[in-house]
């Protein structure tokens, strides 16, 4: 098991971040060795931090800000790349010179803002760079900053454990390697399961979205949220506490969800505590609108578009692109079930809604325009071998190509998740992705310039490069015998 290995922490950088010494690696599991060779990369850069702040006999003796690490944060290959020292327990070993400790209190508005209730803002800066200060909460209105965070030298470790999220992020690990887990952490680390530590876990909505992100994030080891802790999301969204939650602040957990290994699994359990509905309507209003069985025998759009997604996972690592997949066919959502299982019409239909998406969410513009157009024109990638020369240039010109090149890779490959996001397709061949490449190519072997001196003004000179362009791409279909 995971802990039959103990990472002993010798020194703490920065920002929390731990540099551990290792055993031999082929004395591991593959889980630890990929979860320690992650961890290793973080070395070099903390040695040469720490080294400049603490002498070493102060870091032979206890980790700088405490010696508290979050231990399964690092076993399960970091979940926060910022994760704090705990400051506390260890007090009287506490690497404090200027006395910043002493007395001081601190009011914290938000998790990003500090609001010191003394005059000691200037000590109290120098320990949070070094670490943060052990701390509770207490819930005091609605949504995630509705909190008032108290922090000062007679918070426990406990205490502090006892507001995290997650079991398995509630434990810590002393400098003589002793496991400090008053919650069961271990237990559920070993199995598998996310679980809320306590019910005060209800009082932070952006914790839904946490777990979520979470699962996606270690689904390929088997993680799955507890039943109990998806019954209380279910009673948070069911009493409206994510209805509190800000759009920059799900854009920022949307956005991280999209660059894990399998992103499909955040919407799963968005959907499986009701906040799926809450959060992307559009996404949630997919599930049980039937397709065309012979093209999609997976049927439910929903599926299909949870299918792509992991396929678009597998294709790129670009948020982007998995974005795109993720809302290209919003439009058969608005479909009238008369007309269902066709959906004529959904390209179009499909923009306004991720336009709409993109607004309320405040999405930043070059995820829009990447979604907006493979919202708009995946149908034509999958006909591209029946589209004419000017069809194929038209959709060049709309993706913006000869000026943002990258644009045709990444259309083609959320094209190609759209049609690999089927059941028994996931590894068919996709000839229409060279097709674009190569007529872009085509087209844009055409020399603007040598055609601008020809003579003519602005608006002639604009066809006449239409027209080469478009003879470049028919010379192609006919050498490729189309």
């Amino acid at each position: 098991d995971l802990f039959s290995h103990p990472i002993r922490p010798i020194h703490q950088g920065r920002f929390g971040r731990g540099v551990l010494e290792e055993p031999e690696l082929s004395s591991l599991g593959s889980c630890e060795i990929q979860v320690r060779q992650e961890l290793a990369q973080l070395r070099e850069a903390d040695i040469a931090q720490g080294d400049q702040r603490f002498a070493a006999e102060d870091a032979s003796q206890v980790l700088p800000g405490g010696g508290i690490l979050g231990l399964g944060d690092r076993l399960r290959g970091a979940f926060r790349d910022d994760t704090p020292t705990t400051v506390a327990a260890l007090r009287p070993k506490v690497h404090d010179p200027v006395g910043c400790l002493d007395d001081v209190k601190v009011v914290f508005d938000d998790e990003d803002g500090v609001a010191p209730v003394d005059e000691s803002m200037e000590h109290l800066q120098q320990l949070l760079d070094v670490g943060t200060l052990a701390r509770t909460e207490r819930k005091t209105g609605r949504g995630y900053k509705g909190f008032t965070v108290y922090a000062a030298p007679d918070v426990t470790l406990e205490d502090d454990l006892r507001r995290r999220d997650l079991t398995i992020n509630a434990m810590a690990e002393a400098t003589d390697g002793t496991v400090i887990d008053p919650f069961g952490g271990a237990v559920d680390l070993r199995e598998g399961v996310l679980r809320h530590v306590l019910e005060a876990f209800s009082e932070d909505p952006v914790r839904i979205l946490r777990v979520a992100r979470f699962a996606a994030r270690f689904a390929k080891y088997g993680f799955k949220v507890a039943h109990a802790t998806n019954a209380l999301m279910r009673r948070m969204v069911d009493n409206g506490e994510v209805d509190a939650l800000v759009a920059e602040r799900v854009w920022a957990e949307l956005e991280r969800a999209l660059g894990e290994e399998r992103p499909s699994v955040f919407f799963d359990v968005l959907r499986g505590c009701g906040a799926l509905e809450r959060l992307f309507p559009e996404i949630a209003a997919l599930f049980g609108v039937p397709q065309p069985p012979q093209h999609h025998p997976e049927i439910d759009t929903g599926v299909h578009v949870m299918l792509v997604l992991d396929q678009a996972a597998r294709l790129s690592a670009d948020t982007r692109v998995r974005f795109a997949a993720l809302l290209h066919d919003l439009g058969k959502g608005v479909t009238p079930p008369a007309e269902w299982p066709k959906h004529i019409g959904h390209e179009q239909a499909g923009t306004t809604l991720v336009s709409e998406f993109c607004k309320r969410l405040r999405v930043p513009n070059d995820y829009r325009d990447l979604a907006l157009l493979v919202t708009r024109y995946h149908a034509h990638a999958h006909r591209a071998a029946e589209l004419t020369a000017a069809t194929l240039l038209d959709t060049l010109e709309a993706m913006d190509a000869f000026r943002r090149p990258e644009r045709v890779e990444q259309f083609v490959l959320a094209c190609m998740a759209d049609a690999r996001g089927r059941t028994g397709h996931e590894d068919a061949a996709y000839p229409q992705a060279d097709i674009f490449r190569q007529a872009f190519e085509a087209a844009r072997s055409v020399d603007t310039a040598a055609v601008a001196r020809r003579g003519g003004k602005g608006p002639e000179i604009g066809e006449h490069i239409r027209r080469e362009r478009i003879a470049a791409i028919k010379r192609l279909t006919v050498e490729n015998g189309k």
